[in-house]
């Protein structure tokens, strides 16, 4: 059998699904659903190796809140009935055959980020599920992003269509335009229309930068923010390189578990 990662971005899944219970305390509601959820994935992915990876929902917001004070700042936490009871989640979980890891430091993202193209730099499969377009900006052939929710593929011709720039100059995108629900503010002027035309010319932030042919309505923006630009575009990069204390041995799907 080839191999075929499945990552699921886990507190992604599992917030969605409790935020539209009818009772919020009512966790082995959610606790059932998510479940019903990972089988119908598992079902419809096939993986040979899967892993929920999960946000330390007490860590403070990281690096990137050092280099941005206001980065997550005021996002609403988790409820504490969910919070509570997230150990129950990942040991059922566990039990229908799906390991989970907890970021101790890093966020969840880059996690997951790390991972993914440590498998999809070897030529071999690997799926994300989650509803977070970030993850675009890893887009290559052997890597795709699930929405379970909508049950679409964030894939190339949606990001094109979405944002109508290339996946690797996503960062550039938000770095120019920002990220309004992560208070990442990007350049002050510069929306998403006006991002799009300067990657449209230039390949990034900094080609645009130095260019002799910046139309003037953007050359002081860049010359004035240029340094925040640098910044949002850092932070709305994900990492890849995170030192991983497993292998794929050790979370290779077992079909008997579920």
């Amino acid at each position: 059998m080839s191999l075929h990662l499945v990552v699921i971005d886990a507190l992604n899944l599992i917030r969605r699904i409790h935020a539209v219970q009818k009772d919020e305390s009512d966790i082995e509601q959610t606790r059932r659903v998510c479940l019903q959820a990972l089988k119908k994935i598992i079902k419809q992915s096939q993986p040979s190796h899967i892993i929920a990876v999960f946000d330390n929902h007490e860590q403070n917001r990281g690096w990137r809140a050092e280099l941005l004070p206001s980065y997550k700042e005021g996002r609403k936490p988790m409820p504490e009935a969910l919070a509570k009871n997230m150990d129950s989640i990942q040991d059922a979980m566990w039990e229908i055959g799906v390991d989970s890891l907890i970021c101790a430091e890093d966020e969840a993202d880059d996690l997951i980020a790390t991972i993914a193209m440590k498998v999809a730099s070897r030529n071999e499969q690997v799926t994300i599920v989650s509803t977070d377009k970030g993850y675009c900006q890893l887009l290559n052939p052997t890597l795709r992003i699930r929405d379970y929710f909508q049950q679409r593929w964030l894939d190339m011709p949606f990001v094109e269509k979405e944002y109508g720039i290339k996946p690797e100059q996503l960062p550039d995108y938000w770095g120019l335009a920002g990220i309004s629900s992560s208070k990442i503010s990007g350049i002050p002027g510069v929306g998403p229309k006006a991002a799009v035309e300067i990657l449209s010319q230039y390949e990034d932030i900094e080609t645009a930068y130095n260019a002799d042919d910046l139309a003037p309505k953007y050359r002081k923006k860049m010359d004035e923010h240029i340094e925040i630009a640098r910044i949002s575009k850092q932070i709305s990069a994900l990492k890849t390189d995170i030192p991983l204390g497993f292998n794929l041995q050790d979370i290779r799907y077992d079909r008997q578990a579920s």
